[in-house]
């Protein structure tokens, strides 16, 4: 089975062993479309300069999530910043990434009816457990901060979406909290990728908190109002 990227692996941390979305939307949305950037980063795609985010190479990357978001980038007439693209790049995403782990049969879909009225759909793994998939990459979070020293990219940038969007609370729920405050610290100031990808991670990290954070207070304000 061809690599999975980080939009995958944050898709299946987000899911329970039912297959439901345990981040909400548009929580999810966000965080995936924070991964897909932070893939397209690491591939050498894109960068940022003066906090605005440019295509440096459209090559395509061989993946069809990946490659629509570098075309629609590559495209737009204007540079703009991380946080400009969380909505525009969110639309249906969430449905492509687990249409594609379901191709591949890491999960299966499953639509019923809750009360015989509300429509749902879930995406349970195909055996009722964890997908392996899933279970590599927990292994290799948990194995980053219980350990001192370098951690690779992928996993040091999936760590880092991991607190944006919330997982890191359920994540790393045995880690003590200020072990873990550190250690993700630490990675974060580490020295595994060049300047320039570092610089856009980071920003893409923090647009994705922006995103998350503006929706839930235009939620309570919205609540409030009514």
């Amino acid at each position: 089975m061809p690599t999975l990227t980080l939009a995958d692996e944050l898709v299946l941390l987000a899911h329970d062993d039912a297959g439901t979305n345990q981040l909400g939307r548009p929580r999810l949305d966000y965080g995936l479309v924070g991964a897909v950037l932070l893939d397209l980063a690491l591939a050498g795609r894109v960068a940022v300069a003066d906090d605005r985010l440019s295509v440096t190479d459209p090559t395509p990357t061989g993946h069809p999530v990946l490659d629509d978001a570098l075309a629609t980038l590559a495209a737009d007439g204007k540079r703009r910043r991380p946080k400009d693209w969380m909505s525009r790049l969110a639309k249906g995403l969430p449905d492509r990434v687990l249409a594609g782990l379901v191709d591949r049969g890491v999960l299966r879909r499953e639509s019923d009816r809750v009360l015989l009225v509300f429509p749902r759909t879930r995406y349970p793994s195909p055996t009722g457990a964890e997908p392996a998939a899933e279970t590599a990459a927990r292994r290799r979070m948990l194995d980053a901060v219980a350990a001192d020293g370098p951690v690779d990219a992928r996993t040091a940038a999936l760590i880092g979406l991991a607190g944006a969007v919330g997982l890191d609370r359920t994540l790393f729920r045995e880690v003590p909290k200020e072990r873990l405050t550190a250690r993700v610290a630490e990675i974060a100031a580490g020295d595994w990728a060049s300047a320039a990808t570092k610089k856009a991670i980071e920003e893409t990290q923090a647009a994705v908190l922006v995103a998350i954070t503006a929706a839930a207070t235009a939620a309570i304000v919205t609540t409030t109002v009514s």
